[in-house]
């Protein structure tokens, strides 16, 4: 699944993107444009009575039956939303956008193939996310404090099924479903955990 995509390359190109103001809590410092497991990366959530653009540590906590140490080092790709230890992070304050421009997958000799829309048009993938989780991500640095993030993943649809049968994220291309991801209670949001339509993503 997952696990190497591109963001965009400050918060203030992530804002343009949106009608009402958002905060910046990043500083608008340029990141790295590659964001692997456990890397810092941005996302657009809650905060206070609107949103804004803040950092987060890719990987969410864990289930703890499958820990086998004290370290944790968080899971990325999110499926099983039926799963009592998801459910706590499903509302709207728990969800968030995650600014991608492309992703990958890997192919068949284990090297990246990446996916980007057809027509240049901004995508998200539909996040949720967790401040000020206490944990041992890296033996070497003990406990620390994070705020962490996730994305859900699906199905996949006819181009990155051609890669990876198993499954994609769940991207979100159009104003009124980043809207509803970040707004509706749980029992409508959820009909958007679906493949993005066929025809949508090449190769590149």
């Amino acid at each position: 699944m997952c696990n190497l995509y591109q963001t965009a390359k400050s918060a203030d190109l992530v804002a343009q993107l949106f009608r009402e103001p958002l905060r910046d809590l990043t500083g608008n410092e340029p990141w790295p444009e590659d964001v692997y497991p456990d890397r810092t990366a941005p996302i657009i959530r809650h905060d206070g009575d609107g949103l804004a653009v803040a950092r987060a540590r890719w990987g969410m906590p864990t289930p703890p039956i499958y820990l086998k140490t004290a370290r944790d080092p968080g899971v990325t790709n999110i499926r099983n939303t039926n799963s009592p230890h998801w459910r706590r992070w499903l509302g709207p304050d728990h969800r968030c956008l995650v600014p991608v421009v492309r992703f990958s997958e890997p192919g068949a000799d284990h090297k990246p193939v990446w996916f980007a829309p057809v027509d240049g048009r901004p995508m998200f993938f539909a996040g949720i996310q967790t401040q000020g989780w206490t944990s041992v991500r890296k033996v070497k640095d003990g406990e620390t404090t994070d705020d962490l993030f996730g994305f859900l993943t699906c199905p996949p649809n006819a181009e990155v099924g051609a890669i990876h049968s198993k499954a994609m994220p769940v991207i979100l291309t159009e104003p009124d479903e980043w809207a509803a991801w970040l707004s509706l209670p749980w029992d409508q949001a959820k009909v958007l955990q679906r493949p993005l339509r066929d025809g949508a993503l090449r190769t590149v």
